[in-house]
């Protein structure tokens, strides 16, 4: 589908923070992961779905820390602590930042469906599988039964 990685890392910010603000956690650190979370994809690029059976995943913090290796050490362990962050998603504010990164790939798929664009069946379902926190669940049953330009009719 098509779409940045800068669009997508700014819509998942956004909803990272909305989701963390909801469920009690902090928003500005669910923000901040989600604003890493896909750095990694400037080395390799974005490996489609259907690639996976054929290679090995590359390990984000590995691919991280080749990229962060000339910053200063202050900055440089700042990124790399954000990132493992995100991939252990060992706190609800890394939760929160994977769940938006799901529900912004259901939302483009959601608004794809609405022009007409078919087969997007599969990333809808994918965005919904595995969500952790409820609030994201709730969006995610939103986004599939409402249209996204129902706020127009109100």
């Amino acid at each position: 589908m098509p779409g940045s990685v800068a669009e997508h890392t700014f819509r998942t910010a956004q909803i990272a923070a909305l989701l963390a603000a909801e469920e009690g956690a902090n928003p500005e650190r669910a923000a901040f992961l989600a604003l890493w979370h896909d750095t990694q994809e400037t080395r390799t690029g974005d490996i489609p779905h259907t690639a996976a059976k054929y290679m090995t995943k590359p390990e984000p913090c590995e691919i991280t820390a080749d990229q962060t290796d000339a910053l200063p050490v202050t900055s440089r362990d700042m990124v790399r602590t954000a990132v493992d962050e995100y991939e252990t998603r060992q706190t609800i504010e890394a939760k929160c930042a994977k769940d938006a990164d799901k529900l912004e790939m259901l939302l483009q798929a959601v608004e794809y469906r609405e022009t007409g664009v078919e087969r997007v069946a599969g990333r809808i379902e994918s965005g919904r599988k595995g969500l952790a926190t409820e609030t994201a669940r709730r969006i995610a049953e939103a986004a599939v039964t409402l249209s996204p330009l129902a706020w127009r009719d109100r």
